[in-house]
């Protein structure tokens, strides 16, 4: 199968060094310039991108080109195959100098909107970012329309605040996702006041702010867990594999992302650690494995069950939940619309995957496991937000200081 790759001339150089585009085919190699340079320190080699970094404000439009060349040498290839001409190195090179020598100008990208939509087609982010990206736009379209004014940078300012704010309060959007559209668009201009296209500063008001809400959150203590894996699920092999999993999250606290990724070279030192480079902030966990966790790997013969999907999981695992009878009930409050709203729940129906990883954090907070050496594992930077995500009772909190030396006296 036809592979195009970047590859830096000199990858271990401080200056700006030659990409030179290898193109790989039927056992056979083009090697292409196409007279572009860039600083190893800004290359990102394993998505053989530039990095999107504000030190590089030039990131989107580069990996533009770059696929842009990509994509002119796969149609490129493809042609030569369609029309029965057997592709050469010679004949690759040949039509991709036309094709790149025919390439129009790309216009510049003169208004807000024009320009999110380059930012989301070129983004290298993860997937669930540009989702995000992708949503905020849409609403900046929605809320366009509404006033029936287009949106330019000039006009983020803190009356578009204001009445962005009251726009989605009276859509009624819960509070948190309206901080996600905000920092959205904090992000969206501050690509663009890096790269030279507006002079607006008043987004960065500390006015024109993200305003979050925390919410109630569960975790499942141990006797609950416990109360999962002791099910008999032997004649559900569906839900005993996603039992399985998210009880390997309970005991290692990993996002549902990271554990897709676990393949048995993760497990280290004769199997009694598993090691895993987390997707979210790409650093490497280190995480010691409770009994429970070996027993299940050692079930799937050294190896983890298979993964569902997100949304698979989180069905899958109410079922589980209401099979174990968690059935106390809880109550949940968040602000919709600009007025708070409680709703009862039964727990089974707040499980979802990442309950696993808040039950982690909150049980080995409980048992006294030093914070810094939870946040190893959880990833968090810093103990403000980390706390943020324990989540216990007041009467739990009684219980843990009833052991503290003070009220021992």
């Amino acid at each position: 199968m036809a592979q195009a790759k970047f590859i830096l001339k000199e990858p271990n150089s401080k200056e700006d060094t030659l990409i030179y585009l290898f193109y790989n085919f039927n056992k056979q190699r083009l090697k292409y310039s196409f007279g572009q340079k860039v600083n190893p320190k800004y290359w990102n080699f394993e998505k053989q991108r530039v990095k999107e970094t504000k030190s590089f404000p030039e990131h989107v439009e580069f990996n533009s080109m770059l696929n842009n060349v990509e994509t002119a040498i796969n149609n490129i290839y493809r042609k030569l195959v369609n029309d029965n001409i057997v592709p050469t190195p010679q004949l690759l090179k040949e039509n991709l100098n036309a094709t790149l020598a025919n390439k129009q100008t790309v216009k510049n990208v003169v208004t807000l909107f024009e320009f999110i939509e380059e930012l989301i087609k070129n983004s290298t982010k993860k997937a669930g970012t540009i989702i995000h990206y992708k949503q905020t736009y849409r609403i900046l379209k929605e809320f366009s329309t509404s006033i029936k004014k287009t949106i330019s940078f000039d006009d983020i300012n803190l009356d578009f605040y204001e009445s962005f704010l009251k726009y989605l309060h009276n859509r009624g959007y819960a509070v948190n996702t309206i901080s996600g559209y905000i920092k959205n668009i904090k992000v969206f201009m501050n690509e663009a006041f890096d790269r030279r296209l507006t002079n607006n500063i008043e987004y960065k008001s500390k006015r024109f702010k993200k305003v979050s809400e925390t919410t109630d959150k569960i975790y499942l203590n141990l006797n609950e867990i416990d109360k999962l894996y002791s099910l008999d699920l032997s004649n559900n092999k569906k839900l005993e594999k996603v039992r399985d999993l998210f009880i390997i999250g309970c005991y290692t606290g990993l996002r549902f992302s990271d554990l897709k990724q676990i393949t048995p070279n993760n497990f280290i030192n004769n199997g009694t650690q598993l090691k895993v480079k987390t997707e979210k902030t790409g650093e490497f966990v280190v995480i010691p494995l409770h009994k429970t966790v070996k027993e299940i790997v050692q079930k799937y013969e050294n190896s983890i069950p298979d993964v569902l999907s997100n949304q698979k999981m989180n069905e899958y695992i109410k079922e589980v939940a209401k099979l174990a009878e968690l059935n106390e009930r809880i109550s949940i409050s968040i602000t919709k619309g600009g007025e708070k709203q409680s709703d009862v729940f039964e727990k089974w129906q707040l499980v979802t995957t990442h309950t696993a990883r808040r039950s982690f954090a909150t049980n080995m907070y409980l048992l006294d496991i030093p914070t810094i050496s939870i946040m190893k594992i959880t990833g968090h930077r810093t103990e403000k937000a980390f706390l943020l995500y324990i989540k216990i009772t007041q009467e739990e909190n009684a219980n843990k200081l009833l052991n503290h030396p003070f009220f021992k006296q």
